[in-house]
């Protein structure tokens, strides 16, 4: 008999196959998560996050950068932004837990209001006042608004309180710490934003980039771990000037005090460095305080030296003995015979001078001492109108300077085709054109440069957040005078001051200066002529004539004491005097050369 064959083989086949297909299970289960996982942190990673977001309470704050610094040559700063606080309260937060008796505060509040008041400048009669008056109009108040813009120190005294109740929200402010001094060129920022002078020229370097925070909070508002994400601000940049700080503090007093001695509407000062070309002092009254600009009248806000153009008179007669000296070839011995009055010349035109004289046989030189119109207009007529109209552009005369700052004049000057049988004439002393200060600082920086034109500066640099200084770029210098001839019309200029009727009034002992008075008459808007006795007056001048440094020009606008250009001497020798004495320059070393003779 065959014995029956072992079944345990069959049965133990069983276990194992589901053993296998268990396994297949779980392995395609793994595999299926495993596909999801990628799918949602790869593929679809993107979408997911964003609908996470969505889903989430998310808060994005902006971050305030700070306003960079403006700063004189010398690092004084002149403007910046600060923090101030506006502190508010919430009255109903304060009056529950006066009102919890088992919370009660550690300071109540009767207490705490004297506390807030004596920090904040106010009693505390009138901080109660006008928390109570909230809560009176609406017993749920929230929202008081106690003081605005309190400074740091304030708000850490108020946040010692430890006041649930008390909210301080900070904000940035400018400010001008030195007041009022450059307030004319620094300009200042309205209330509405719209800024004013150097705040608007230098904006792109001063302005903060703003930085954000986002975080996800959950529905009761706590922040989700982890999620917070910051990208920081990036502060202004540093404009640095070119301005000194306390030569502009004098001179802002000093033209303040002459301008109301001559009684007149508005006076102001310029100082240019020679070999740079960098204005150094731009100083006028009336001024403005940027801390407080509504505190002055909309006209002074701005800055009158580089807006306000008026006919140049004598100064520029010294640009047209230069035309000459160029194109006739004259020299300070050159001649020409001219009366004090009455000169009627070939065009039909009448000339006259400010002082009655016989007719002398006047030198270029002595015509630039005596200030003659008769003799100058005579000189004019030894070159071409166009001769002398390309000089006086050479010399800026229609062109804005390198600055271009707001509001910036370029003055006017026709065209020949425009001059008539008068103005071929009145062109040669002063008048049918027009400038600004700066361009006559600007003229006579190029005559006490030997005939090189350094454009005029304001600004020397931006330095941002990051200590990166970018210079600012300005037109190369420009030879637009022989230096040879240059040489000689400044000596003319030096023999004005010297010879000329204010030579008293405006040496500086020990130094040689060259300088030149100018009287503009100012014309009627609505009738176009001359006003009748009000005038203009300007002098502009160089030091030392040796080696020159600085130039000084000074503006005074219809003075009423004396109204020729004699009011502009006292403000121009003290002006001079203290540009030295500042910037410690050295006293003359070579004598002035002998006297140029005024007539043959």
């Amino acid at each position: 008999m065959t014995p029956r064959a072992s079944r345990t083989p069959r049965a133990s086949r069983i276990p194992r196959r589901r053993t296998v297909l268990a396994l297949g299970v779980i392995l395609a289960v793994i595999c299926g998560f495993l596909v999801r996982l990628v799918d949602i942190q790869v593929v679809s990673a993107s979408a997911n996050v964003k609908q996470s977001v969505d889903w989430s309470l998310g808060t994005t704050r902006e971050i305030d950068g700070a306003r960079g610094k403006i700063v004189d040559a010398n690092g004084t700063v002149l403007a910046e932004s600060q923090l101030v606080y506006d502190i508010t309260m919430d009255p109903s937060a304060m009056k529950g837990l006066e009102e919890d008796a088992k919370s009660k505060p550690k300071l109540p509040w009767a207490k705490a209001s004297d506390k807030i008041a004596a920090i904040i400048g106010e009693s505390g009669d009138a901080v109660r006042k006008e928390v109570a008056d909230a809560l009176k109009a609406d017993p749920g108040s929230q929202y008081v608004e106690l003081k605005k813009g309190v400074s740091t120190d304030q708000f850490l005294k108020l946040r010692a309180l430890d006041l649930a109740y008390l909210w301080p929200r900070a904000r940035s402010v400018r400010v001008y710490p030195n007041g009022a001094v450059a307030g004319n060129l620094i300009g200042f920022i309205a209330g509405n934003g719209d800024k004013q002078g150097l705040e608007e020229v230098q904006n792109s370097c001063l302005s903060a980039t703003k930085g954000h925070e986002s975080y996800l909070t959950s529905k009761d508002g706590v922040i989700i771990p982890g999620s917070q994400r910051e990208t920081p601000a990036v502060d202004g940049g540093t404009v640095k000037l070119t301005i000194n700080t306390e030569l502009q503090w004098y001179l802002q007093q000093m033209i303040s005090e002459e301008t109301k001695t001559q009684g007149a509407k508005a006076g102001t000062v310029t100082v240019v460095e020679v070999g740079t070309g960098k204005i150094r002092a731009a100083a006028e009254y009336p001024s403005v305080d940027p801390n407080d600009p509504g505190a002055s009248n909309p006209e002074d806000r701005g800055s009158r030296i580089f807006s306000t153009s008026f006919e140049p008179g004598s100064t520029f007669k010294a640009i047209t003995a230069a035309s000459v000296m160029e194109y006739a070839n004259a020299n300070a011995s050159t001649a020409v015979t001219g009366a004090s009055s009455h000169e009627v010349f070939p065009n039909g035109a009448v000339i006259n001078d400010a002082f009655e004289h016989p007719a002398y046989d006047y030198t270029l030189a002595g015509a630039l001492i005596d200030s003659s119109n008769v003799a100058l207009s005579k000189f004019g007529d030894l070159v071409t109108d166009q001769q002398r109209y390309d000089e006086l552009v050479k010399f800026g005369v229609g062109s804005k300077t390198a600055i271009d700052f707001p509001g910036e004049a370029s003055g006017i000057i026709h065209p020949v085709k425009d001059w008539d049988y008068q103005s071929h004439y009145t062109t040669t002393f002063g008048q049918y054109y027009t400038v600004t200060a700066p361009q006559v600082a600007s003229a006579y920086q190029a005559i006490a440069n030997g005939g090189v034109k350094v454009p005029l500066s304001l600004v020397e640099s931006c330095t941002d957040a990051a200590g990166k200084v970018s210079e600012v770029p300005t037109p190369k210098p420009e030879r637009i005078f022989d230096a040879t001839k240059d040489a000689e019309l400044s000596r003319m200029i030096e023999n004005v001051a010297v010879q000329g009727e204010l030579a008293k009034q405006i040496q500086v002992p020990g130094y040689r200066i060259a300088a030149k008075t100018g009287t503009a008459q100012k014309p009627d808007p609505t009738t176009g002529a001359y006003k009748e006795g009000i005038y203009f007056t300007s002098m502009v001048g160089y030091a030392p004539v040796d080696h020159p440094e600085y130039v000084v020009v000074v503006t005074l606008d219809e003075p009423t004491r004396v109204t020729s250009s004699a009011a502009t001497a006292p403000a121009f020798q003290k002006a001079m005097t203290q540009v030295l004495k500042t910037y410690r320059v050295q006293p003359s070393t070579t004598p002035m050369e002998p006297l140029l003779p005024k007539y043959n």
